[in-house]
């Protein structure tokens, strides 16, 4: 296996910003959160390794919310259920190495103070879990008053005045007394627009040193991403999966190096990354999409490839990926490359995106036969869209590509739906 050099807090923070999709417009709440936090713990005279741990956390924090009905409910100050979102990202947080120091963070940060001081976690966890949950209702409180001033500076007494009245039964008494010291400056509130948070943000990627990452420690924390794209719709369940497994099987047929074989299948993984901005009425509808509803579907792959370009060290795969809708003939998008405009390896994510949904289960309609599959694949080809080596092959070995293609919906559906 290769390894890869990354600043992992670009990376993540990049891959953050699939998160701030699924709001469609209530954006960059993850970096105003990360960065409240910050401002909290600094305030508390945590050590950097503790306030790097929050920061990382934090922004990562919704990170069990897909759909867009879920992240709506995110914007009341509490709801019926709220744990939900927790307990799925503190899993998704435990299957990444990377991740899994902060799954007890992301597990809690909607647990209330009083009810967080009975629990067996240590009690640096508590305050790092609780911290988040305040900064989060922070960034809730303002956004829901400025809807009334639009001036932050109007509206920050009040902001202030419903955090103290939670102190010591939702939050920490020392989290709150420190929060009030940090919002006594106007400065704080001024980088909470949208410009400031984000250069805040910038200086803690600045501040951190390329490290290597093992391909399967990459891998792992990919598969985080592409776990919370196909938890949006059960239309979609396992399918980044099922289209990396079938891109790297392809790569290694063609008797591509290992490590671009291993880009394509992290390509295969963060193909549908940009779905994430789709509304989940979009995905889940059984029938024509009408002319809008089309074109906001199609901006899904240039989202990929717009998050995705920002991660030095991956962008190959980012090419790849956002070009798993181009065609041949000039006919695909984003950018409507033609022939050799698109390379080999964006090809193969191609087709194994459209071989993988045509052998999958879907709640419409049933997986679709051989013959079915090799018609649609073929009219492909002969419509100039799809490399007829790639399906040429698909074609002639197709039982170990269809294996491999479903192998993730059926080790996880043993029994079918």
């Amino acid at each position: 296996m290769s390894s890869f050099n990354l600043n992992l807090h670009q990376a993540i923070y990049s891959l953050s910003d699939a998160l701030d999709l699924v709001g469609i417009t209530h954006i960059h709440h993850g970096k105003r959160v990360a960065y409240i936090a910050a401002e909290i713990a600094k305030r508390c005279g945590w050590p950097k390794t503790r306030i790097d741990d929050l920061f990382q956390a934090a922004i990562l924090h919704d990170c069990g919310v897909s759909k867009t009905l879920v992240h709506a409910r995110l914007a009341q100050f509490e709801w019926e259920n709220e744990g939900d979102h927790c307990k799925l990202g503190a899993e998704l947080m435990e299957s990444c190495t990377l991740l899994s120091p902060f799954a007890n963070f992301i597990r809690y940060h909607h647990t209330h103070w009083q009810d967080l001081q009975a629990s067996a976690i240590a009690e640096q966890d508590r305050l790092i879990a609780n911290c988040i949950y305040l900064a989060d209702r922070i960034d809730i409180t303002c956004l829901t008053a400025r809807g009334t001033s639009g001036n932050l500076l109007l509206t920050k007494d009040a902001v202030c005045a419903k955090i103290l009245d939670k102190r010591d039964t939702w939050f920490a008494p020392v989290l709150v007394d420190s929060f009030l010291d940090v919002a006594a400056n106007e400065a704080f509130w001024f980088t909470l627009e949208g410009e400031h948070v984000g250069g805040y943000v910038a200086q803690w990627i600045f501040d951190t040193d390329t490290v290597q990452i093992e391909f399967h420690e990459l891998r792992d924390l990919v598969r985080v991403f592409s776990r919370i794209v196909d938890a949006k719709s059960t239309f979609t369940r396992e399918h980044s999966e099922g289209v990396a497994m079938v891109a790297r099987y392809l790569g290694e047929h063609f008797q591509l190096p290992e490590r671009t074989c291993e880009m394509l299948e992290l390509a295969g993984l963060l193909h549908d990354l940009g779905k994430l901005r789709v509304p989940d009425e979009l995905l889940e509808k059984n029938g024509r999409l009408t002319e809008l509803e089309y074109a906001n579907v199609q901006r899904h792959s240039f989202d990929t490839y717009s998050i995705l370009k920002n991660i030095h060290g991956l962008e190959e795969v980012a090419l790849w990926a956002g070009q798993h809708h181009e065609r041949l003939d000039g006919s695909g998008y984003p950018y409507h490359r033609k022939n050799d405009e698109i390379s080999f390896e964006s090809r193969i994510v191609a087709a194994a995106d459209v071989f993988q949904a045509l052998a999958q289960n879907r709640p419409y309609r049933a997986a679709l036969t051989k013959p079915d599959i090799l018609h649609i694949m073929q009219e492909e080809v002969r419509n100039g869209k799809l490399d007829p080596t790639i399906v040429g092959f698909i074609e002639s070995d197709f039982a170990a590509c269809h294996q491999t293609a479903i192998a993730a919906e059926s080790a996880k559906h043993p029994g079918g739906e």
